[in-house]
């Protein structure tokens, strides 16, 4: 049980459970720089015009063929 929970999910994108942490946590960062830019642009559409959309690209860069 330990084993599927914790380690199973990493190992399918070739990182250890560290490695994916940081991963995550390095993404979830950014997903919410990606958010603050996004909600400064609703309240001031002159401002971060491309940022949220920049990182979101970046992000996506990174993710779309793990553990293919």
């Amino acid at each position: 049980m330990i084993s599927r929970v914790f380690l199973e999910h990493p190992k399918s994108v070739d990182e250890t459970y560290g490695q994916h942490f940081l991963f995550a946590l390095r993404f979830s960062f950014w997903l919410f720089v990606a958010a603050v830019a996004a909600l400064v642009h609703a309240l001031i559409p002159a401002a971060c015009e491309k940022t949220a959309s920049t990182i979101i690209a970046k992000l996506y860069e990174r993710t779309h063929n793990r553990g293919r």
